[in-house]
């Protein structure tokens, strides 16, 4: 495979209040740091990477699907949109590009319906309780198999 020329970095709902939310679960880094994490990781690879953060599922869907014209992945933290959004799951399969599922807290020693992912089957890389470090863990993950 070529190598990669961009990822499309997608944070969910609730996830531009890191740093101030729930800090004993997730942490003092921001959502700026996490997309500049992201950001490094990938420009160690030659890779740009374009961010989206909403708080609305219409407009992450919308920025999934426009990845299909120039994006080779998606790295994703669907925050609680991963418990219950078929339609996300549905997007992320129908633009065909691989996926890491990022959560920053282990959602499996929460709360039970915190269990269960919609996208996990269709994420090819998955990262899950390793705070903002996972992002760069997932992200090297997905270069990984697109080259």
């Amino acid at each position: 495979m070529s190598s990669p020329r961009r990822l499309l970095l997608v944070n969910g709902p609730n996830l531009n209040l890191l740093g101030t939310r729930e800090p004993e679960i997730y942490g003092r880094e921001t959502l700026a740091d996490v997309e500049a994490l992201v950001a490094a990781t990938a420009a160690e690879r030659g890779v740009e990477v374009r961010s989206v953060q909403s708080n609305h599922e219409g407009v992450l869907i919308d920025e999934i699907h426009a990845a299909r014209e120039d994006c080779a992945g998606i790295v994703i933290n669907p925050g609680g949109l991963t418990h219950t959004s078929v339609v996300l799951r549905d997007a992320l399969a129908g633009v065909a590009l691989p996926v890491a599922e990022v959560h920053i807290s282990d959602v499996y020693a929460r709360e039970a319906f915190r269990h269960h992912s919609y996208v996990a089957d269709v994420a090819v890389v998955h990262v899950i309780g390793e705070g903002v470090a996972g992002y760069a863990r997932a992200t090297q993950q997905l270069l990984d198999i697109l080259t």
